[in-house]
């Protein structure tokens, strides 16, 4: 009877294909498979590092199948790997449904960790994120973009949130307009890549920015709505101590 084999959740370069740990490329180079967002993507990867590994697509529009059939597999006696197109699996991108049937089928997921554009927003921001909230994408839909710009508005905490460059300009201006634009904010585009860009000000200034010319690339937005209120929110709690 074959033992049962691993499931490893991969994260990968966001930009820059150095940023990969060792322990991710020897994972790699010993799964008998490899489940990518973007099998494209992932052999570009993989090419990058001389890996010779056979690829499956596991993506939003047919993870529900593969993944039956991973875990299958995985059973079986396999190794496999899964990684998104950049990034940590299951930050706004596959993986939890993978990760969430694997321990229901007694598989205990091992997690290589990595680059994740969240903590690369975190630490670039220049902002308060002694604690923070991360928002994913923000909806298309005008009712649920509102009232998802209005809870960043109601937050105690920075919130960081992707966002497309179709979107950015918009994206900005809403944020002006619902959670303040005098709101502290960082705007990281194409992190780790050539063309990386940090830009930091007001919601307001940036809002400018952002509909002053078009913007390629991948944006993580940083924003601390609580700005004025957090000096007092502090002294509050200095003298309840």
């Amino acid at each position: 009877m074959n033992s049962i084999g691993k499931l490893y959740l991969v994260s990968t370069p966001i930009g820059n294909l150095e940023d990969i740990t060792l322990r991710a490329l020897t994972v790699l180079r010993s799964v008998d498979l490899i489940a990518a967002e973007d099998t494209r993507h992932t052999r570009q990867l993989l090419s990058h590092y001389d890996i010779r590994a056979k690829l499956v697509s596991c993506h939003a529009f047919n993870e529900h199948r593969r993944t039956g059939e991973l875990i299958a597999r995985i059973l079986a006696g396999e190794s496999v790997a899964a990684v998104s197109d950049a990034g940590t699996p299951s930050v706004a991108d596959p993986g939890f449904l993978l990760a969430r049937e694997a321990v229901a089928a007694g598989i205990e997921p091992v997690v290589i960790p990595g680059v994740s554009a969240v903590t690369f927003a975190v630490t670039a921001a220049a902002l308060p994120v002694d604690k923070f909230a991360f928002y994913a994408f923000p909806p298309v839909k005008s009712g649920r973009r509102r009232r998802f710009f209005e809870r960043i508005a109601e937050e105690d905490k920075t919130v960081i949130f992707y966002e497309s460059p179709h979107r950015i300009a918009k994206t900005m201006t809403e944020l002006a307009e619902i959670v303040g634009g005098d709101a502290p904010v960082a705007v990281i585009r194409e992190a780790t890549k050539l063309h990386e860009e940090i830009r930091r000000g007001t919601a307001a200034e940036l809002a400018v920015w952002a509909a002053s010319s078009p913007l390629k690339g991948e944006f993580a937005v940083v924003i601390d709505p609580v700005r004025d209120r957090r000096g007092t929110e502090e002294a509050d709690e200095a003298l309840s101590v």
